[in-house]
């Protein structure tokens, strides 16, 4: 029989394993909420630790928590921070709304974390110490935007920077191969496949100039609001000097909100921030989407791009591959999608965010460090698996430009709109090309037809 200890707050007494490090309040979470088994992220774990980490330095500072008390704190949250803690830290994602649990769960861990620095001697309070001058209220949406920066920027952007440059020089690359486009499917102009993948590139510039928003609008935090956004309970620079301390650690802007209410009140940053992973996710699911579709064949499909051969496409049909990566990323996309709209319906008046606080936070920040993650894996092995790798078939290219109807198009500010359709229902009847078509009705001269119809010019500079 494992040992246990037994401990009383204002509930009554617990028995908690003898090896834990956290407390009453985190026993009755996990007693409370055994929902999903899904634990808040590290990234998010980790922003908790700095976050008081860095209360108790300014109260340190300010003499408000004694030298040698306040050394074990900051001692603990680096702990935690280190990923050290995280078998202490349980509580499920699926909790209060506030986040309560999660924030009591690390002050009563680093709390005992720190007593155990000091020999047991020293009592330290999870709440009169770890937690002084901060309630769940404006600790956990802090934490939430701490971490999805620091995500976005140590992740996600570097992942999205090396897909783009990868896009960018297959651009350079393509430049000189003429291609059909097509629009609803259906042949349309030539485009040069360098031209193609420049639109892939610009997509993600895109999207990296979006997520530079997100950041400057997750930088600030509301962090010395405490319950309702007034900053009862703590000092009045508290705030300010706890954002310069992770500010300094991260390397990353982090200030206090210009108006609390509204960022304990709402989740518009996250939601905003979500709606941009969510741009990212779509943007990347067209590309993967296009080039499994350019890819297609080898034989009996498209057929103008080969995608790099990863591994066998099936369990029955031997020598076939698949476009396995396009259809990972493709995946995450759809995943991304439906974190976006889990975040939505929480940050919706009436559902999460009610008066001076949002109540789906767990979640809120459960969703969308997950799509951070999902977005910055999946974006670095999409460049490196599948677009680093991918080569142009540019006789497949040729040969489709010359056998499309749509060749006519360049003929018609010559001949005429009326003229030019004719030529392609008789191109389509007798099974030819355009080109010949011309040539047997002798509409224009050899040299005439040759500038018209050269596929190069029609793709422009």
């Amino acid at each position: 029989m494992s040992k246990i200890r037994r401990e009383t707050e204002t509930f009554g007494t617990v028995d908690i394993p003898a090896g834990a490090l956290y407390g009453p309040q985190t026993a009755r979470a996990m007693a409370n909420f055994p929902v999903s088994g899904r634990r808040m992220p590290r990234e998010f774990l980790a922003a908790m630790g700095l976050i008081k980490q860095a209360a108790a330095a300014v109260h340190r500072k300010a003499s408000r928590l004694e030298e040698t008390l306040a050394g074990a704190v900051i001692a603990a949250a680096q702990e935690l921070i280190d990923g050290k803690l995280d078998a202490h830290l349980p509580v499920d994602v699926f909790q209060t709304g506030s986040g309560t649990s999660t924030n009591m769960n690390v002050n009563e861990v680093l709390a005992n974390r720190a007593k155990a620095m000091l020999g047991n001697q020293v009592k330290v309070h999870p709440n009169d110490h770890v937690n002084m001058s901060q309630s769940s209220n404006d600790v956990i949406p802090t934490a939430l935007h701490v971490s999805a920066v620091v995500a976005i920027h140590n992740d996600l952007v570097p992942a999205l920077q090396a897909l783009r440059e990868a896009l960018q020089n297959k651009a350079s690359e393509f430049d000189d191969v003429v291609k059909m486009g097509r629009t609803h499917l259906m042949d349309a102009v030539p485009i040069r496949l360098g031209q193609e993948f420049s639109g892939y590139a610009a997509q993600i510039e895109e999207t990296l100039n979006l997520l530079g928003r997100v950041v400057a609008g997750l930088c600030e935090v509301p962090i010395g609001g405490t319950a309702v956004g007034t900053g009862l309970n703590a000092p009045m620079d508290f705030g300010q000097e706890v954002c310069e301390i992770i500010a300094a650690k991260t390397a990353l802007p982090f200030c206090p909100s210009p108006n609390r209410f509204a960022v304990q009140a709402a989740r518009d940053t996250a939601l905003f921030a979500s709606a941009v992973l969510r741009n990212v996710a779509l943007a990347m699911g067209k590309i993967a989407g296009d080039l499994r579709l350019l890819a297609s064949g080898p034989r009996c499909g498209l057929g103008e791009l080969h995608l790099p051969a990863l591994q066998p496409g099936s369990s029955i049909m031997p020598g076939k591959v698949n476009p396995v990566i396009c259809e990972s990323v493709i995946q995450v996309a759809c995943q991304v999608t439906g974190c976006d709209a889990a975040i939505a319906a929480g940050a919706t008046g009436g559902v999460g965010s009610i008066l001076e606080l949002n109540v789906a936070m767990p979640m809120i920040a459960w969703n969308l460090l997950t799509e951070i993650q999902l977005l910055a894996n999946a974006a670095r092995i999409f460049g490196d698996k599948c677009v680093l790798g991918l080569q142009a078939d540019a006789q497949r290219c040729a040969e489709l430009v010359e056998q499309s109807l749509a060749m006519v198009t360049a003929l018609a500010a010559k001949i005429g709109y009326d003229a030019a359709a004719e030529i392609a229902q008789q191109a389509q009847a007798q099974g030819k090309t355009v080109r010949e078509i011309c040539r047997q009705k002798k509409i224009l001269s050899d040299t005439q037809l040759d500038a018209l119809l050269n596929v190069r010019t029609q793709t422009g500079p």
